[in-house]
Order: structure tokens, then sequence, then C-alpha cells
């Protein structure tokens, strides 16, 4: 497998995103109906959309090559997260509560992440590659949208799930994932034209790939 600049640059893409989801989502903002959301809703749907935009231009093996690396990011950054917590901190450093509060996830919710993102992502690479074979490599956005839907669809349920069961009930954890799951699946659609745009400029001088 040949990995180039362009390759390189969509790694970059797609990891920061995935890693601004992890840190930056423990924001939320008010919604509609009395809900909160997430402002990883402006991030997480790069990831899933820049698996698309690989597996179009590059083919299969290096899409499923963006989701091992990014799975291997996840648990990376959460291991890390967990020694920087266990360190003991400096009798000067005075922002251990703050800091904390940012970066210490339970067990529970880390569980959630990974479990969420494998299988989610997972589905999103498998089923995009299968319609580009069914469809025959045409109607990129049409092929983005329904992988994005399934993908983000069992994200969103995993995480919900594993991070709120027995915690609320069930009417309670439906109310929080909807909007979440909503939101997540419009801005990929608000993403889509950019999406397509990428693909069109980096298919330039690029081999056909499958």
């Amino acid at each position: 497998m040949i990995y180039n600049k362009k390759i390189f640059i969509l790694l970059t893409v797609y990891l920061t995103a995935l890693f601004a989801s992890n840190t930056l989502g423990l924001k939320t903002m008010p919604f509609l109906f009395d809900t909160h959301l997430s402002v990883a809703i402006f991030f997480f749907p790069i990831v899933f959309l820049m698996t698309d935009i690989v597996g179009e231009v590059f083919g299969r093996q290096v899409s499923k090559g963006f989701y091992r690396m990014g799975l291997l990011a996840t648990i990376l950054q959460l291991v890390f997260t967990f020694i920087a917590n266990m360190v003991p901190a400096s009798d000067h450093f005075t922002y251990l509560a703050s800091y904390n509060d940012v970066f210490s996830l339970s067990f529970r919710f880390a569980i959630a992440s990974v479990v969420a993102f494998l299988i989610g992502e997972f589905q999103d690479v498998i089923s995009f590659m299968y319609l580009k074979a069914k469809l025959q490599g045409r109607f990129f956005i049409l092929r983005s949208f329904l992988s994005n839907l399934w993908g983000q669809l069992l994200d969103t349920a995993i995480w919900m799930t594993i991070a709120f069961a027995g915690v609320y009930p069930p009417s309670v954890i439906l109310k929080m994932a909807l909007p979440w799951f909503v939101f997540k699946v419009l801005m990929g659609v608000v993403y889509s034209p950019v999406a397509a745009a990428c693909v069109k400029f980096l298919k330039r001088n690029e081999a056909p790939q499958v």
C-alpha cells in the first residue's frame, strides 16, 4: 500500500476531528425542546465523512486502515488520560480540580466510547464500500448519507446504552439520544457538498480504486 501526501493530510484531519470530539465534546449547549447537545456534533460527523472520502478515492484497504488507526488512537488516548490522572500533582499546581473535571472519564464512559466507535465506524466503512460496489461508484453523496445514517445510529445507540443504562430510565435515554443522532446526521448532510468537492479534487491524477 502506497501512502502519499494526500493520505497523510486526510489522516491528520480524521484524527484531529476524533480527538476534538473526545475532548471538546465535554461541553454541551442548549437545543430544542429543553434538550442539550454536545459541541462534538460539529466535529464527529467529519470522522465518518473522512472514511467515506478515503474509501471513495483510495479504496477499501486505506479506509479500513484509517478506521484501525482511529480505534487505536482512541484507546491510546484513554490510556494516556488514565496515566495522567493517576500521577500525583505538584503542590503548586492549583488547577487540579479543573483538570480532573475536564480529563477524568469514568471507566463506563471510556468503554462506551471505544465500543461505540469500534462498531459504528466499522459499519460505516463496510456499508459505504458495499454501496459503492452496488451502485458502481455513482451517487457519492447518497452513499455517504446512507452509510453515515446507519453508522451514526449504531454509534449513538451503543454509547447512550452503555453510558446510561441503569442510570436513567429508557425514556430519558431516548430523549437524550434522539436529538443527538438527528443533529449528527444533519451536520453530515451539511458537510456532504464539501466532502464531494474533496473527492473531486483528490481524484485528480489518482488511479481508480476499489
